[in-house]
């Protein structure tokens, strides 16, 4: 059987079991909408959980920025795996507590004020289409390579499936979704992973592979490790050594922090810890989700290490000195169609040649690394297919998380907690629905035309959650003293250094966007840290110039940071 006939099965048969999910699963409440009823079991909750921060980035995207950077790539599986131990251990079970549905629930409740919650409505939005167009985006591109069609056909393909499953289903239908989402993932990671170190060093295990000998043709030790070969050819080639960095150390911190910081701060990853069932279930759903994002997690360097060696010798030849570009492997006229590969014959010599500076001749996008890995080690046709299908099931499960949080903001916490409090729960759940048709909409429009500055906005969200909303959170959890003028100036001060920040580096004046003029040396993608601490010192000023909080606002407090109850999910 063919490759296309496979991708087609395999990616329309995951489609078909999430599309049954979601009638079987689907929402009859807005409880159901919002929170899945608050009964999921907390294995499936940190499944799920992990396969609604394991995006099209994660799968597609991380190990390519690893394969390519090497050791500097290393900040983000830190960053992102460090935020859910913020979340365990000091989020998750008093968030639970507290019994709302939403960020902004949380926020405008704790500090009394809908002024705080608009300001958490805005930013839980903005972070969410910023994800959800690069999703968007992830699954055009694994449809344009592997069913052959148009990038924004497969735009739309997803925008239905997608639409589909999270307005029928809402939180329930996504749950239950996701956690199937994660099973097809991880298979689809982990097989070409496994494939691929028993075929380099002969373990089974990709982590102990990513540190042992490579095999020689014979199958025997080459005496060569890994990692020494990697440094050995990037130094030929004149990149950077594979195992050295070359970020400074405060901007690895910073830039490490702030990853961790703004994924605690996410409000699509936050909600999942309202939908189970009592308060110590939202603490061992945060440890479940850790284990399951740790399996790929710490497959992701080796993956990235062997797909490096295999890419370098299957264009260079296994002498360095190029492959006649009539003779090159079928993985690079395949995704020459889509334009991520493309080839420059400088010196006319008919050959291929991969390096850094003047004599590179090809140029790679890092989104191909996984998706193509597959390809590169000549594995078998099913295994590619299996790899579109997790590329899918990546995209599709954030977008959906994503989407929910945006469809709730607009239509709990901005119209029945704030501009329509006396519409019925039917009428909420039907503009909850609403809601989530427009964004998918939207979504889907910039997945069509993505703005040239998707990385940056992509830093940009991860640093407005850093330095807006996962300080209110924290005080709103840890202060009895903070109160709404406090919280609002941080928030709002948070922001708005963090937006001219990397606007000032990324949009205004990229010509300078270097260590020689940044602050403190901190890169804009680390700056969120930054804005975190502005944040927390202008709402202690001005908390300390401000009234006090009611006394009722206190004990609320108290009982938050003292988890005994289950914190229904409630409305009121």
């Amino acid at each position: 059987m063919d490759l296309q006939t496979l991708t087609y099965l395999i990616v329309g048969g995951s489609f078909a079991l999430y599309i049954a999910i979601a009638i079987w699963a689907r929402a009859g409440s807005t409880k159901d909408f919002y929170v899945a009823g608050g009964g999921v079991p907390p294995v499936m909750n940190g499944a799920a959980t992990a396969a609604d921060w394991m995006s099209a980035a994660s799968f597609i995207s991380l190990a390519g920025i690893v394969s390519f950077v090497g050791y500097d790539g290393s900040v983000y599986l830190m960053g992102w795996t460090g935020g859910y131990v913020l979340l365990a251990l000091c989020m998750a079970p008093y968030l639970r507590k507290f019994g709302k549905y939403t960020v902004p629930d949380f926020i405008g409740e704790r500090y009394y004020s809908q002024a705080a919650r608009t300001v958490a409505v805005i930013c839980a939005i903005f972070i969410c289409f910023t994800y959800i167009a690069g999703q968007m985006r992830g699954v055009g591109v694994v449809f344009s390579r592997f069913l052959e069609v148009d990038i924004n056909t497969g735009v739309f393909i997803g925008m239905g499936v997608v639409f589909f499953y999270a307005v029928l289903g809402g939180m329930k239908g996504i749950t239950y979704t996701q956690v199937a989402q994660y099973c097809v993932m991880i298979f689809a990671f982990m097989v070409p992973a496994i494939f691929i170190s028993i075929m380099m060093t002969g373990h089974i295990f990709p982590q102990i592979g990513f540190g042992a000998e490579l095999k020689d043709a014979a199958g025997n030790g080459s005496g060569v490790f890994l990692l020494d070969k990697l440094d050995g050819l990037s130094a030929e080639l004149g990149f950077n050594q594979y195992t050295e960095g070359s970020k400074s150390m405060i901007d690895v911190f910073a830039i490490t922090a702030a990853l961790m910081v703004g994924t605690a701060g996410l409000p699509h990853v936050i909600v999942r810890f309202f939908t189970v069932p009592r308060v110590k279930d939202a603490r061992s759903s945060a440890g479940w989700a850790l284990l399951f994002i740790a399996i790929m997690y710490t497959t992701i360097p080796a993956l990235s290490a062997f797909s490096r060696v295999n890419m370098i010798e299957t264009i260079n030849g296994p002498e360095q000195s190029g492959v006649e570009y009539a003779q090159a492997p079928s993985w690079i006229k395949n995704w020459e169609k889509t334009g991520l590969i493309t080839w420059d014959d400088k010196n006319g010599d008919g050959k291929m040649f991969y390096a850094n500076g003047e004599r590179n001749e090809m140029k790679i996008d890092r989104d191909i690394m996984v998706l193509a890995t597959p390809e590169i080690a000549s594995l078998p046709a099913w295994v590619i297919a299996l790899v579109a299908a997790g590329g899918m099931a990546a995209a599709l499960s954030t977008s959906a998380g994503l989407l929910l949080v945006i469809s709730t903001s607009v239509s709990h916490d901005l119209l029945k907690k704030n501009l329509a409090p006396n519409i019925s729960d039917k009428q909420e759940l039907l503009y909850a629905r609403l809601a989530a048709a427009v964004g998918i909409i939207i979504a889907g429009y910039f997945g069509i035309n993505p703005p040239g500055f998707v990385a940056a906005v992509v830093a940009l969200a991860f640093g407005l959650a850093a330095s807006s909303l996962f300080p209110a959170i924290i005080m709103g959890i840890f202060s009895k003293t903070m109160n709404k003028e406090g919280a609002i100036a941080g928030m709002v001060s948070g922001l708005l250094f963090t937006s001219a920040y990397i606007g000032y580096f990324k949009f205004m004046n990229p010509e300078i966007n270097n260590a020689d003029h940044w602050f403190m040396g901190i890169s804009p993608e680390g700056i969120g840290i930054i804005g975190m601490l502005v944040n927390f010192a202008v709402a202690l000023v001005v908390m300390k110039m401000t009234a006090k909080i009611p006394d009722e606002i206190g004990e609320m407090v108290e009982s938050i940071r003292f988890p005994k109850g289950a914190g229904e999910a409630q409305d009121h």
